[in-house]
C-alpha cells in the first residue's frame, strides 16, 4: 500500500471516530487568542476560559490596554500564564499599532506578531479565515507523524512539508485537529494505547 493511501485511510478512520472538526472559535482574533492559550493546555480548558476573557476584553485594543495581572489571573488555569499574558498584550498592541486592530490574513504578516509562530499562524488561517496554506505541527502532530511513518524529519517545517505532500490540500485543516485529538486520547507520549488504537493496522510503530 502506498504511503498516500495509508495516510488517507488513517485520516478517514480518525474522522469517523472524532468527527469533522468544528472550524473557528468566533472569528480570526478569537481564534488567535485561543490558539496562544492552547499551548500546553487542552482545548476543553481553553474553552472554559474564553467566554469569561472575552466578556471583559472584546477587541485587540481592550487586550492591549488590559492590566497584565488581571489577564494572568483570568488565564491562570491554562498554564504558563505569565508568558501567555505578555504575548497576548504584545500581540494586541501590534495589531492596534500596525494593522488597525485587525488580524492579518497572511502567513508572512501573522508570524510577525509576538507569540505567533508558523503553527499558530496555520491554525488562525485555517480556522479563522478558512484559508489553507499549510499544516500546523505541534508536539502531538510531530509525535504521531513519526510513529505513523508519515515523516522522519526532525523539524516542524520538515514534517509539515512531508504531511502536505501526503494529504490532499482540502484535508490539510483536518490533519492537525484529528492528530492532536488522537494524540491526547490514545497515542500519548509515554504510554500509547496501541491495543485500543483505531488506526493500529496502518501504524508501523504499533505494539499490539
Amino acid at each position: 500500500m502506498k504511503k498516500t493511501e495509508r495516510a488517507a485511510k488513517v485520516l478517514k478512520r480518525l474522522e469517523r471516530g472524532y468527527g469533522t472538526p468544528a472550524w473557528g472559535r468566533g472569528g480570526p482574533f478569537k481564534t488567535l487568542v485561543a490558539t496562544i492559550l492552547s499551548a500546553q493546555c487542552t482545548d476543553r480548558q481553553v474553552d472554559k476560559v474564553l467566554p469569561t476573557l472575552f466578556k471583559k476584553f472584546r477587541t485587540p485594543r481592550d487586550f492591549a490596554n488590559a492590566d497584565l495581572r488581571t489577564l494572568e489571573k483570568m488565564m491562570r488555569s491554562t498554564g504558563y500564564y505569565h508568558q501567555k499574558a505578555k504575548h497576548l498584550k504584545a500581540m494586541a498592541r501590534k495589531l492596534v499599532s500596525d494593522y488597525g486592530g485587525r488580524v492579518p490574513a497572511s502567513m508572512a504578516e501573522l508570524v510577525k506578531l509576538p507569540g505567533v509562530g508558523r503553527k499558530t499562524a496555520n491554525i488562525v488561517l485555517s480556522q479563522g479565515f478558512g484559508k489553507t496554506e499549510g499544516i500546523a505541527v505541534d508536539t502531538h502532530v510531530w509525535r504521531l507523524s513519526r510513529r505513523l511513518g508519515f515523516s522522519k524529519k526532525n523539524t516542524q517545517l520538515g514534517i509539515e512539508r512531508d504531511l502536505m505532500a501526503l494529504f490532499e490540500k482540502k484535508d490539510w485543516g483536518k490533519v492537525n485537529e484529528l492528530l492532536v485529538q488522537h494524540g491526547r486520547a490514545v497515542c500519548t507520549a509515554r504510554k500509547p494505547e496501541c491495543c485500543a488504537c483505531a488506526v493500529r493496522q496502518w501504524c508501523p510503530s504499533r505494539e499490539c
